[in-house]
């Protein structure tokens, strides 16, 4: 494969990976909106703050971010995702707010 190719498969599998997470913090805050809370969401806060920890210990990028890197030097934030550069700038800002919104809804709802 080439540089083009790994580039593409990496923005690929990188873009499946974020749907992933984002349909996995929406869910959450679904719980929390519906007071319908299950293992599934308790699953989900673990894998989001799984998530959390993996990008802690790579410096606050994504490790697919760090592969990337081998085969672009764009200097743009949405280099090695298939998304508008204006939302991979913010994601992490974006979708940690989300996430606490969610979390917090549902500690309330588990508590009450």
């Amino acid at each position: 494969m080439n540089k083009e190719s790994k580039l593409l498969a990496i923005k690929l599998i990188h873009t499946l990976i974020w749907v992933i997470f984002v349909a996995i913090i929406f869910y959450i805050v679904y719980s929390g909106v519906t007071n319908r809370l299950t293992t599934y969401t308790w699953i989900g806060i673990g894998l989001i703050i799984g998530e959390g920890l993996v990008l802690l210990l790579f410096k606050m990028s994504c490790p697919l971010t760090v592969v990337a890197r081998n085969y672009s030097s764009s200097q743009k934030d949405n280099f090695d995702i298939f998304l508008p550069n204006w939302l991979a700038k913010y994601n992490k800002l974006i979708f940690t707010t989300i996430f606490m919104v969610g979390l917090i809804l549902v500690l309330y709802r588990a508590l009450s």
